[in-house]
């Protein structure tokens, strides 16, 4: 974490204020916006680093930058439902403008974003995307095939593709013992 938020960045000590020393809100009730978005930006780098939760890898900055983004999103969320208090008018888009002002910053810094996307992706430095592709061409047949084996079991698919229109249409057809 180190490597792409310092101990004594804004972001690490309002993450180190707003978590760990307990609710600070017991005392004040306002909410400090710059105090929740350093901290939001904190913990959406945080949560991809330790990679729990992401099921479709980022191929590009775009996607690691809307990943994180929603990630933020979330710790915003939480901060304010812990809170117990509300933003002042325009308060939560000045938040979450902060934490996207902080994601940027931190992706723009050095080789971040490249680091950032060959984490969690193949040990292949070649498959990392430094601009927005169309993703890979994908083969229907295979993926409709491998549903009904997963999902209809004793049965095959056989599929249709429309060439003109590339539309599947799939058919069910029982499977004989001599097939």
């Amino acid at each position: 974490m180190d490597r792409f938020l310092a101990p004594h960045s804004p972001e690490a000590i309002a993450y180190g204020y707003l978590t760990e020393l307990g609710s600070p809100w017991d005392a004040d009730l306002s909410l400090d916006e710059a105090l929740v978005a350093g901290c939001a930006a904190y913990q959406a780098l945080d949560r991809y680093l330790g990679g729990a939760d992401i099921f479709i890898l980022p191929r590009s900055r775009t996607e690691l930058e809307s990943i994180l983004r929603r990630y933020s999103y979330d710790a915003i969320h939480n901060t304010i439902a812990k809170s117990r208090s509300t933003l002042q008018p325009g308060g939560y888009s000045r938040v979450c403008n902060l934490a996207e002002q902080s994601i940027r910053g931190v992706l723009n810094t050095n080789d971040n974003a490249k680091i950032l996307l060959a984490l969690h992706g193949p040990r292949s430095a070649s498959r990392i995307i430094d601009r927005d592709e169309p993703s890979p061409a994908v083969d229907k047949d295979q993926v409709i095939g491998s549903f009904f084996a997963l999902f209809i079991p004793g049965y095959r698919s056989a599929l249709v593709m429309l060439s003109s229109s590339f539309k599947f249409a799939s058919l069910c057809i029982p499977s004989s013992p001599g097939l």
